[in-house]
This record gives C-alpha cells, structure tokens and sequence, in this order.
C-alpha cells in the first residue's frame, strides 16, 4: 500500500509522488538537473542526464522576463554563464532568448536558457521541484494549473507569508514544498489546511538542532509530511542540515554525509551528485527499480 502523502482531501493530487516514493524508495532530488561537461544547469539536457543517473525528481529554478514569459535559471549568475551584468528579469523574452552559456558554441541561439515550457513539456510524466519561483505565483500558477496535472509540480518557498497566503488562496492545490528553520515554521505550514504540504525541506545549522532529534523526526513522518534532507554544499552561509552534504559525503566518505540522511529516514534527497547518491541507496538495499537509462 502506497504511503498516505499529506491531507487525505488532496490525496488525488498527490497520488503521483506517493506512487514515485512507493516504487523507488528514498527519492533523489536533482539541483538544477546534472550539468557537466558541457551540458549547462537548467536545462532539457540537464535533466535527460540527471535521469540517466538515477534522479528521480528535478529541482529547478524559475524566471520570469519583463514581458511575462518563464525561463529557467537561477538569477544572479548571469556574468558567469553570459558574461552580462543585467539580470534575466531585466530583460524581454527576446532579448533572454538571443544570449548563449558561454563556453558552448558561440553561435546566437546555438544553446540558449530554456523556456520553463520546454523542459515540462518535454517530459511530461517527471515530477518537477519549482524553486525560486513564488515572486510570479499571481501568473505563474494559472501556467501550471493549464497542464492540469498539479501534482508533477512541488513548489518550493521560504516562509514568506505574501506567498503562503497566496499559495493557500488559489483553487489548484499544488503540492508545497516549504523550505523551515523552525519547529514554529512547521507548526505554520501544517496548520494551515488550505495548504497542500507534502514536504519539509529540513534546516539545521548544526547536530544541536531540533530537526536532527531522531524522536522529533518519528513524529513528524507520523503527520503524513515527507521529510526532504539538502546535502548541497553552499559556498557561503550556515550549513543545510548539520554538515551532511555532498562535499563531506565525497570527501570522507558517503557514510559520513548521505548515510546519515538515510539513517534518519529522510524520504528525499536533494543533491548534486545523483549518480553517487542512487549507487549508495543501492548499496544500501533501497534504490529499487532504477536500470540506468532515463
């Protein structure tokens, strides 16, 4: 029996994550799909290798131009893959669509930043983790609520009230996907029935943490909440959950990083390194049904 996966009234809606969860075990959360080589962030090759690898959900980021129309892209980072200094939401759609990552081929539009359209599209029944997007909610929910398969989208915020007040408006209840440092956090997001929340993106800035107390976590997978470990590596701020990321996990060894993760039970991770993180779970006897092949 698949396991019950948020508020029994949004349980249609959330009927395609817990079948993933059911079938393949811990899920593995891509950072902006698997980008090396080559093949740049956030893009349609990105996530085709990221599946390759053993992903199972892809968290990527969300833009929107001056004009209205979606892309994907973290903003901020345009001088390293653009060489400009203007942000991506400073520009029109054509003007998005003229740039190039700028180690590929220099040619106009011979690898462009994707239109958010295009990677959905192109894989319609992957689950997809929407970051940075809550600033375009008011537009960009009525998108997704036209594919009318909410369920494929985990939309991912901080604790902004603007947002969560939206968020728990609109008709479609997407799944929500809220990034808490607080046990106060949690209280709020789970208090709240008009919210669909599925997972708690845990913060802990070190072992001390209430979120690293293996008792408290028990009790939260008992409220029918996923529990979502980021074992990215920052390069500037606190740690994501008590320094067990990806750095440690490749440095000292898996056991050190993911392993602690999967100790305590957490039903996704989000990495860097999915090929790494997938051979581990099977190592452990929970990756089940992965072949190799997106």
């Amino acid at each position: 029996m698949a396991r019950t996966v948020g508020l029994a009234r949004y349980a249609e809606t959330n009927r395609m994550l817990a079948s993933l969860l059911e079938r393949r075990g811990p899920l593995v959360v891509v950072h902006r799909g698997s980008a090396k080589g080559s093949v740049a962030e956030n893009t349609v090759k990105a996530v085709r290798a990221a599946l390759a690898q053993g992903g199972d959900i892809m968290e990527l980021d969300v833009v929107a131009s001056t004009d209205g129309e979606f892309f994907l892209f973290h903003d901020g980072y345009e001088p390293l893959h653009f060489g400009v200094g203007q942000r991506l939401t400073e520009l029109a759609a054509a003007e998005i669509e003229a740039l190039n990552y700028r180690w590929c081929d220099a040619r106009p539009g011979a690898y462009p930043v994707e239109r958010l359209a295009a990677v959905l599209d192109g894989f319609p029944d992957e689950v997809f983790a929407l970051d940075r997007s809550w600033r375009w909610w008011p537009s960009l929910l009525d998108v997704l609520a036209a594919r009318q398969t909410p369920g494929r989208f985990l939309l991912k915020s901080f604790m902004d009230e603007t947002s969560l007040r939206h968020l728990a408006e609109y008709p479609v209840k997407f799944p929500f996907l809220p990034i808490v440092s607080t046990p106060e956090h949690v209280e709020r997001v789970l208090g709240d029935p008009e919210l669909n929340t599925v997972v708690l993106e845990l913060i802990a800035d070190s072992p001390e943490h209430t979120f690293c107390d293996d008792g408290y976590l028990r009790e939260l997978r008992s409220r029918n909440v996923l529990l979502l470990g980021n074992a990215l590596t920052l390069a500037s701020g606190p740690p994501l959950y008590a320094g067990h990321d990806d750095d440690i996990s490749i440095t000292v060894g898996p056991e050190a990083g993911w392993g602690v993760l999967m100790d305590k039970g957490f039903d996704l991770i989000q990495t860097d390194w999915p090929a790494l993180v997938s051979a581990h779970l099977r190592d452990r006897g929970l990756r089940q049904n992965w072949t190799g092949a997106p």
